[in-house]
């Protein structure tokens, strides 16, 4: 199983934004710069995220993205699924009965992973943040 680059992306985002301070904004450039891709891979993540209501945008000189929830409610599982989507992992591709038993385990165990994505919190691992980076971001929000 292997999730995409683009959810990669997309968790790292969103911890850089909610390392962002209160009430800041920051621009696609600098969150572009610091994973080292190209703003306009970036900004299709970005459109992702604020369709999934993940994050919003603020247009204009002063403009940028920031983040639309509580801190505290946004686990990975909300930004797997934003990018991802919905779809099982696995599917049989055999056709036999419905209660195929090599498919029971793995859907057992995509439903563990889920569930422990859904009570991991991006907010711990932005809480873990050095300081180098946390200075990175204030030091390039739109305040």
């Amino acid at each position: 199983m292997k999730y995409s680059k683009a959810t990669n992306y997309a968790l790292h985002t969103m911890v850089y934004l909610l390392l962002l301070p209160r009430g800041s904004t920051i621009g696609v450039q600098p969150l572009a710069e610091i994973q080292k891709l190209s703003p306009s891979y970036l900004s299709k993540i970005l459109t992702k995220l604020a369709k999934g209501g993940l994050i919003e945008s603020t247009p204009g000189v002063n403009g940028g993205y920031k983040i639309s929830k509580p801190k505290n409610e946004i686990s990975f599982l909300d930004v797997i699924r934003t990018i991802e989507g919905f779809s099982s992992l696995f599917h049989c591709s055999l056709n036999h009965q419905e209660d195929c038993l090599i498919e029971n385990v793995m859907m057992k165990a995509e439903q563990n992973m889920n569930s422990e994505l859904d009570q991991t919190y991006l907010i711990d691992i932005a809480n873990k943040a050095n300081d180098e980076m946390v200075r990175y971001i204030n030091e390039r929000a739109n305040k």
